[in-house]
């Protein structure tokens, strides 16, 4: 039995140097996953940082909860125990008692109520958007049409990069490994992008942490989202429904420009691709 703890010593000691080793090898990703992330990314959007908000709201008031409540139990078993000779009370009902754990309650709940409705309200208004752009999930790849606004008729596929083959290899990876696409989802900062998801065969989800954008892809559904980026950059999202064999390798890649660079990068799609029309309502994207 003794033999056992020095494997068991060696094992943990491998397991640690493997988890250091990988460590120093990958670096965090912006608007990516971050290295021992333990909470949201960095939020830059209007939705995206409310969702944040009642995230450390409730964490709080949670904790508030948690401290009253132990506390109080505590400091009952501490103050009146056997040993210091307490003899419990006999008694059946208090007013007061059920007066405040009715009405507290209430009131917390009423406290997390009035911000998570302004949220959701917030994430439902889809209004005056400046672009509107179809989603379209597929095993395993994300499709995309410009319906609305700046950039209508553009139309394409975004496709891992990553060859399959290659990604059991263990060789040295960039930082966007299995994230990084063919083609990346282009639109302006500073304005409202309305998305609309559907998909071609199974349920899928379209989620960018960044952004505080998630919504499901459902076939034969168009479902209705949005976000406003408020800074420029590349931000990574994932399908977060489980999809099929290879639901981990179909990254959501967008990239967040200017609007004169929004405005040339459209300019130039369309140039190369001349054969591009807007595409009818409910129509798959090309095969671009």
């Amino acid at each position: 039995m003794k033999a056992i703890h020095p494997i068991r010593l060696a094992t943990a000691a491998t397991l640690l140097g493997v988890m250091g080793a990988a460590r120093a090898a990958v670096e965090s990703l912006p608007g990516g996953p971050q290295v021992l992330g333990l909470y949201f990314q960095n939020p830059v959007s209007p939705i995206a940082k409310q969702e944040e908000f009642l995230m450390d709201m409730m964490l709080w008031v949670c904790l508030g909860i948690g401290i009253v409540v132990f506390g109080a139990m505590f400091y009952a078993v501490f103050k009146h125990r056997k040993s210091k000779g307490a003899v419990a009370a006999n008694f059946h009902e208090s007013t007061k008692v059920e007066i405040a754990w009715t009405v507290v309650p209430i009131l917390i709940v009423i406290a997390i109520l009035v911000p998570a409705t302004r949220t959701v309200i917030a994430q439902e208004n889809h209004t005056d958007s400046f672009m509107t752009i179809k989603v379209t999930g597929a095993q395993w790849k994300w499709g995309y049409d410009y319906m609305a606004g700046p950039g209508k008729g553009i139309s394409f596929w975004s496709t891992l990069t990553t060859p399959y083959s290659e990604i059991y290899q263990g060789k040295d990876l960039p930082n966007n490994f299995v994230l990084a696409v063919d083609h990346e989802l282009v639109v302006p900062v500073d304005k409202k992008i309305k998305i609309l998801t559907t998909s071609d065969d199974v349920l899928h989800g379209f989620y960018v942490n960044s952004l505080g954008v998630q919504m499901d892809a459902i076939p034969g559904f168009i479902r209705t989202t949005w976000f406003t980026a408020e800074k420029t950059g590349t931000y990574y999202g994932q399908c977060a429904q489980i999809c099929g064999k290879y639901h981990a390798f179909m990254p959501i890649v967008i990239k967040v420009v200017t609007l004169p660079e929004y405005e040339q990068w459209a300019a130039q799609w369309k140039k190369a691709h001349p054969d591009s029309n807007p595409p009818a309502d409910g129509a798959a994207p090309s095969k671009t």
